[in-house]
């Protein structure tokens, strides 16, 4: 019997950006996500404010035919890229504007052209640059009780169960987070016994054959040798039944990271934020 092989399709995907290029690129991603066996090659054209930058790009779409996507306001820098993709032959994209567009019929209001505008230094931007450096100073167990009573929110879990990248990811949505490492045959953490009331606990589990995959590949990665324990899996199924008691015992709730990525894990908590706090249990 002969077995076909499923290929995937490589294309080319230009997104050029007035401004980081971080809101089209989040939705250029979301979008080919929705293709399988699809392999985007992405080319980033940020900060692109004037006709000589505008050139170089349209050189290096030129070279690399495939879509292109934009989020330009300028209009004479648009219509360049229009004209060019145009003559290219190339399908040439602004997908922000049918959001702008209707929001701007509901509202009453003309969109602005400024560029840039979500990033602009206000009192937002510094509580999430504030989140972030709380998120470093308070990582894995640092920072006192004191310190820690300044939290939003706080991440419990064994080793490996993506407390810091999901404090990070929080801190960038403005969430103070910090976390505390579970350790086999050590007792709970002090600095959780001295918490404020009101702060948000939230364990974090993931299954154990998961767990020692990524532990294994981390002992590898840093060509270290923890012993056996760390990696094994029937040890780490225990440290997660020890979680799970404590988890249970403190009625904090509970969220399974095995098949979440870190943005819904982020986006799980950002709702339990937002809801009631004295609900234990596994999320779901």
């Amino acid at each position: 019997m002969t077995v076909s092989a499923r290929i995937a399709t490589y294309f080319h995907v230009h997104l050029v950006s007035d401004s980081t290029g971080e809101t089209l690129n989040a939705m250029a991603r979301a979008v080919c996500a929705r293709f399988s066996d699809t392999l985007p090659i992405e080319h980033i054209y940020a900060l692109v404010r004037s006709p000589r930058q505008m050139e170089r790009a349209l050189e290096e779409i030129a070279a690399a035919p495939g879509i292109v996507m934009h989020t330009i306001a300028e209009p004479e820098l648009r219509a360049a890229l229009e004209e060019g993709c145009r003559a290219l032959e190339m399908p040439c994209i602004a997908p922000l504007d049918p959001v702008m567009a209707s929001m701007s019929r509901y509202l009453g209001i003309a969109v602005s052209s400024r560029v840039g505008a979500q990033h602009a230094l206000d009192s937002d931007y510094f509580d999430r640059m504030e989140a972030l450096n709380y998120a470093i100073g308070h990582d894995d167990g640092a920072g006192g009780p004191q310190d820690l009573n300044q939290a939003d929110v706080v991440l419990v879990g064994v080793s490996r169960t993506s407390k810091t990248p999901t404090c990070i990811y929080l801190a960038h949505r403005g969430v103070r987070a910090a976390n505390i490492p579970l350790v086999p045959h050590m007792p709970v953490p002090p600095q959780l016994r001295e918490l404020r009331k009101d702060i948000l606990i939230v364990g974090l589990i993931a299954s154990p054959d998961r767990l020692a995959q990524i532990r294994r590949n981390r002992l590898l990665s840093l060509k270290e040798d923890r012993g056996s324990d760390y990696a094994d899996t029937d040890a780490i199924r225990q440290e997660i039944i020890h979680a799970r008691r404590l988890f249970e015992r403190e009625g904090w709730p509970v969220i399974d990271v095995t098949r979440r990525s870190v943005e819904e894990t982020a986006a799980a908590i950002i709702n339990l934020l937002h809801g009631p706090r004295d609900q234990g249990g596994e999320v779901a």
